[in-house]
């Protein structure tokens, strides 16, 4: 029974995730008529969410507050935001409320992780079926919007429609809410031991910055994810403006691609070896934007859905291998604080300097007309992903790391 309950808890807040933030660039460009450079602050809220979290969480959260409480709180006040979005009708009475938004609601990402863990015995071996159900949800939201509710069809864009999806994922925010209160109990896990700024940014860990590899691999991990970051911006406004039809639908096969993909990495890591494993991730990125810049809604299309099905290489192959990777090389008094600096670095630092990048680069290719050059809009994370991956071959000496650490 209890863990049904976490089960409905992760499916609702992913599918609370991927309900708004997947069309989010469509939604401003088409019914706000926001450029690329606000719609790139639009998505850079996430990063300053996930700046501020640590400090919500670890200083406050932690201490203080029952996890499942705190989780209630959080999502009850990001169903108000969420309705304010709903209702804001220009980019200037939009962004205020998307910022306090992601304020609130990154710092729930580690809250529905430490209510799960703590009604764990095993975690390494329980979590896993309890997480998959949030990538579910996304796909569920995905497949809601497109098929169920139509709202990204040509028509409905142009309608006004797609901003239901706020309303939606107000609707479910209230409810994950109201939801949060009936989970177990998980009080305060933080000792009487003071917490400092240093420690909820996890800068113990910066030791490890003093090994080549580990460096190497910090600063492909940031770099890397100024091409995530016009993924999370472009793919949707792209496929949308191309013609693809039910684009949001198609875009949970990465989702499904992540899960398939999360059983193999594994196997890729015991037998090829860490480099390899992010070698082939770095690789995928290259590969997924080549093919989005060549790509078409016709003939093409078969392009743009490999593209979109890449993903789960390209997030589990890298992303996922690297906190492996850092939960391996990071002593055991830091290993916390060493996957605080990854988390910290990269989609904090690295994705605010993405979306300030592919806003940019978004804008420089918007046509008199309002439409998009996209083929040099892609080919920009095309060619700076393929930089990476040379740096990052040329400089990372290949060593074994276990898959199970």
């Amino acid at each position: 029974m209890i863990t049904l309950r976490l089960s409905v808890m992760m499916f609702l807040q992913f599918f609370i995730w991927g309900g708004w933030f997947v069309t989010l660039g469509t939604y401003l460009s088409n019914t706000l008529q926001a450029n690329g450079g606000e719609i790139g602050m639009a998505f850079s809220t996430q990063s300053w969410g996930a700046i501020i979290a640590p400090f919500i969480v670890g200083l406050i959260a932690d201490r203080f507050f029952n996890a499942e409480r705190i989780l209630g709180i959080l999502h009850l006040v990001g169903a108000g935001l969420m309705y304010f979005m709903y209702q804001a009708n220009d980019f200037a009475g939009f962004y205020p409320f998307v910022l306090a938004y992601m304020i609130v609601y990154m710092p729930t990402l580690a809250l529905v992780n430490s209510v799960s863990f703590g009604q764990m015995d095993d975690p390494s071996k329980e979590f896993g079926k309890v997480r998959v159900w949030g990538t579910v949800g996304w796909i569920v939201a995905g497949l809601m919007i497109s098929y169920a509710f139509s709202w990204d069809s040509a028509q409905a864009i142009a309608g006004g429609m797609l901003k239901n999806t706020f309303l939606l994922c107000s609707i479910a925010s209230l409810v994950l809410g109201i939801f949060s209160f009936t989970l177990p109990n998980t009080p305060p896990t933080a000792s009487d031991k003071n917490v400092t700024v240093k420690d909820v940014l996890g800068l113990e860990a910066l030791s490890l910055l003093k090994e080549k590899n580990f460096f190497v691999f910090f600063l492909s991990s940031v770099l890397i994810c100024i091409p995530l970051a016009f993924y999370y911006q472009n793919a949707n406004p792209f496929l949308t403006e191309i013609g693809v039809e039910n684009a949001t639908g198609k875009m949970t096969l990465g989702q499904v691609s992540e899960v398939l993909f999360m059983l193999a990495l594994p196997v890729f890591l015991n037998r090829f070896g860490i480099k390899a494993t992010l070698v082939i991730g770095m690789a995928a990125w290259v590969l997924r934007y080549v093919l989005f810049a060549f790509g078409s809604a016709d003939e093409g299309l078969f392009m743009l859905i490999v593209g979109i099905a890449l993903h789960g290489i390209c997030y589990d192959f890298f992303f996922v291998s690297g906190q492996i990777y850092t939960n391996a090389k990071a002593p055991e008094s830091v290993k916390s604080a060493a996957q605080g600096m990854i988390t910290l670095a990269t989609y904090g630092v690295g994705m605010l300097v993405g979306f300030a990048v592919a806003g940019a680069i978004t804008d420089t290719y918007t046509l008199e007309s309002g439409a998009h050059s996209w083929q040099q809009v892609w080919l920009f994370p095309a060619g700076f992903a393929t930089v990476v991956l040379v740096m990052f071959i040329a400089m990372f000496k290949s060593e074994k790391v276990n898959a199970d650490a």
